[in-house]
């Protein structure tokens, strides 16, 4: 659950930076790119995670995928599977082909990237940081810093493109030496959904355990 809390986390900062008042110039890129998002019903983005510390020699590679709608999600990522309904949230995992299922509360909510444009309404700095390109496409840098010196994340880096205002990649940077990186691989505004996309269907999990805890 460590990976899913993570991912969740930084699943949800690509689309979340809509209001803070800092830097102007960062001010009116960040709103470009959440205006983009918020246009969009729904989005199904994969995405590559590496986790680096080179104080351990620690370096770890995944890929998952998230399918958004409102307030409903449903995440795939090592293994293990995600899935809400907006009030009830379903936890797979493919190696114990094991269900466990709770009623959605107040921290797997503010996890949700359901709640993507309210994350940062408050709590952090940002400030314009250049400009830099990567495989032919210009991107604008927007670092962001926790009001709350407490915080284990200290730093968060985005690249953001300059011709669309899309989130290509970010990077978050902890006081354990640790840093992720995420990058966006592939992206589809308002996919085509099935009625069951956001439950979970035991059918399609043959012999599966469910763990009831509602």
């Amino acid at each position: 659950m460590r990976k899913i809390f993570f991912v969740l986390l930084l699943v949800m900062l690509f689309v979340n930076l809509a209001n803070a008042q800092q830097d102007p110039k960062a001010s009116q890129i960040l709103n470009a790119m959440s205006q983009k998002y918020k246009a969009m019903k729904t989005f199904k983005a994969t995405f590559a995670q590496t986790v680096e510390n080179s104080s351990s020699s620690v370096k770890e590679s995944l890929e998952g995928n998230v399918l958004v709608s409102g307030d409903k999600y449903r995440l795939q990522v090592s293994g293990q599977e995600v899935i809400s309904n907006g009030k009830l949230l379903w936890t797979y995992l493919k190696d114990a082909n094991e269900v466990t299922i709770t009623e959605s509360d107040a921290e797997a909510e503010a996890m949700a990237p359901s709640k993507i444009f309210d994350m940062y309404k408050k709590g952090y700095k940002y400030a314009y940081a250049g400009s830099e390109t990567m495989n032919g496409a210009k991107y604008d840098v927007i670092e962001l810093s926790p009001e709350d010196r407490k915080s284990p994340i200290f730093k968060v880096r985005l690249y953001i493109n300059q011709k669309d205002k899309s989130l290509k990649s970010w990077q978050m940077f902890r006081d354990n030496g640790s840093r992720y990186t995420y990058t966006i691989k592939n992206f589809q505004a308002n996919p085509t959904l099935t009625a069951d996309t956001f439950t979970f269907n035991k059918a399609n999990y043959k012999g599966v355990e469910v763990v009831d805890l509602r």
